[in-house]
């Protein structure tokens, strides 16, 4: 029976066999129902064969194609949902991020870096801890709810080198008394803080960037950014890392901040970080200066657990961080981003942790309220050592004039940059400065020159009438005095940084201090306004250790130290009145630890 045209259907041989008839159009030139060739050598088998090795060759290479195209897929779906998740990971940290203007003041902005050589730039980040409890998880950790307001319980200003190789966190104490600069809202205009004499932690009522403007104002350094925290960053933040290890010197319980602790050594996570970090009347004198050492101990010890446990390329333990940094977030419109928190992350990580220095400015009692501070001798010279980006960890100074004027005992003469302390001998052939009543005038039009400059005066050991007199309006800042006071004038002038140009005979009886517009900012003369300032100015510039004289200093890579507990008596316990904080610890066995 002849078979249909395209298929094969058998045929007999000689010997009785079978083999498949060619294929229609199979052989070329041979019609379809010609007979096939006898296989007398085996070809014609092989050639069999190999059509059949052929069809299952193309039957596999299509299963294969198919398994190809299910592992693309499947591979392309990997791809797809990987950055379909870092998609929804940018998106997610991005949006937990909140944002306020950098800068509120009513007057001035915040301020520009100077590039180095190279044209690299410092950076300074203001980092404000808000006690704010605004949303029921802060007030819940907080406490105190009733509290509406919201003030800055820290106030720490991170500086990074030009050339990122040292960084410096100057803690500016809560308890600060200043003069406050008036804020207003950036996009309606309104006022939101006055003007005003007052503790520098209450200016966050106007917002982050009403601290920014005070900070601006007391140290006249340009603030690049801030990064505002809230109390369940801290919380969230000391469990991401896995907890951070701090000593203390003795038992200490602070009832207030409820922090208890055996002394020793312990890792805090959760709301042991948050009381540690908070706790003032259990460290030091009560005072927010142990408050501030604290602080320091325990971000020292952060910044090593970070570098040390590898937490910066363990991907899972990063995204924890990250997560739980970007929630509790306010930040200014230049760091909105993840990608440029990260940048910062990374210039910070560049420095060396025995490069990173931790220090308290220099602050004095208030006279007229103990539980308030004053800025202190030395202040200034600290300020200006930040301002030059000089490492205040020892080293080459970057930058140093070559002809600056050899360093001198600080104890030889008081910095020209700065108030002396009130124990500064007289000058030779001098006046003792307790005699010298100051009038201070100011002439800039910036309410509170002329009250923090007599501030300053007095802390100098100028007589305590020293005060502000009635406004007047001036170009350049000078000194003058009457018949016979020319030598307490020029220790005014020495005492602010005047130049002796600056001191002249005047119509007065008193010896007056004259605020220019040419010293709108700071508390000590800017020698670049008017003239050269004396040559021991040049001192604090090129040695930290005269600019860090009377602070509290530490660095990152410091192990030793413990938080020292308070021996006064800061704390009381009901019904038990006054006592120290190792005292309250003993008295309090009910109390649980904060951690073991």
């Amino acid at each position: 029976m002849r078979g249909q045209a395209g298929t094969a259907e058998p045929a007999e041989d000689g010997s009785g066999g079978t083999v498949p008839r060619q294929r229609a159009g199979g052989r070329r030139g041979a019609p379809a129902d010609a007979p096939a060739e006898a296989p007398a050598d085996g070809r014609a088998a092989r050639r069999v064969a190999a059509r059949q090795q052929g069809r299952r060759g193309r039957r596999g290479r299509r299963r294969m194609r198919r398994w190809q195209q299910v592992l693309v897929y499947g591979a392309t779906g990997v791809v797809v949902l990987a950055v379909a998740t870092g998609g929804y990971l940018y998106y997610r940290f991005n949006s937990n991020i909140q944002q306020a203007p950098l800068y509120a003041g009513e007057d001035g902005d915040a301020g520009q870096e100077v590039p180095d050589a190279f044209g690299r730039t410092p950076i300074n980040v203001l980092v404000i801890g808000s006690d704010s409890r605004s949303d029921p998880e802060n007030c819940t950790i907080g406490g105190a709810c009733e509290d509406s307001g919201t003030n800055a319980d820290v106030n720490l200003l991170l500086h990074v080198s030009a050339d990122r190789s040292n960084a410096t966190v100057m803690s500016i104490p809560r308890d600060l008394v200043t003069d406050l600069p008036g804020c207003k809202d950036p996009k309606t205009g309104k006022s939101v803080f006055k003007a005003q004499r007052g503790m520098i932690n209450s200016t966050l009522l106007g917002g982050p960037g009403c601290t920014v403007a005070a900070v601006r104002k007391l140290t006249d350094l340009p603030i690049d950014h801030f990064v505002q925290v809230d109390f369940t960053g801290v919380v969230k933040m000391s469990d991401a890392v896995g907890g951070v290890p701090v000593c203390v010197s003795d038992n200490v319980y602070d009832p207030y901040s409820h922090l208890k602790l055996s002394k020793g050594e312990h890792t805090l996570q959760g709301l042991a970080a948050l009381q540690f970090v908070r706790t003032r009347h259990g460290f030091g004198d009560g005072t927010d200066i142990g408050r501030s050492s604290a602080q320091h101990l325990f971000l020292g010890s952060m910044i090593r657990q970070l570098k040390g446990a590898g937490t910066l390329t363990n991907p899972a333990e990063l995204l924890s961080l990250a997560d739980a940094a970007t929630s509790a977030l306010t930040v200014d419109p230049g760091l909105d981003g993840v990608t440029k928190l990260v940048g910062l992350g990374q210039d910070i990580s560049k420095v060396p942790s025995e490069r990173i220095t931790f220090t308290t400015m220099q602050v004095v009692h208030d006279p007229a309220d103990d539980d308030r501070r004053l800025i202190g001798p030395g202040a200034t010279d600290l300020f200006r050592m930040i301002k030059e980006d000089r490492p205040l960890t020892g080293g080459p100074q970057p930058g140093a004039a070559a002809s600056a004027a050899p360093s001198t005992p600080a104890s030889a003469s008081a910095p020209a940059s700065a108030p002396a302390a009130p124990s500064t001998p007289p000058a030779a052939n001098g006046p003792a400065r307790s005699g010298t009543t100051v009038v201070v005038r100011n002439g800039t039009g910036v309410t509170g020159r002329a009250a923090a400059l007599a501030d300053v005066l007095r802390q100098a050991g100028f007589a305590k009438g020293t005060a502000a007199g009635q406004s007047v309006t001036a170009a350049h800042s000078a000194v003058t005095y009457p018949a016979g006071k020319k030598a307490a004038a020029e220790q005014v002038a020495a005492a602010l940084g005047l130049p002796a140009s600056a001191v002249r005979a005047g119509d007065g009886s008193s010896v007056e201090l004259l605020i220019g517009t040419d010293w709108t900012t700071g508390t000590s003369y800017p020698a670049a306004a008017g003239g050269s300032a004396p040559a021991t100015s040049a001192t604090p510039s090129t040695d930290p250790a005269a600019a860090l004289k009377g602070a509290d200093v530490s660095t990152a890579d410091d192990t030793s130290g413990c938080a020292k507990v308070g021996r006064q008596k800061t704390v009381s316990l009901p019904g038990m009145g006054g006592m120290t904080p190792v005292q309250a610890y003993d008295r309090s066995k009910n109390v649980p630890d904060s951690a073991p």
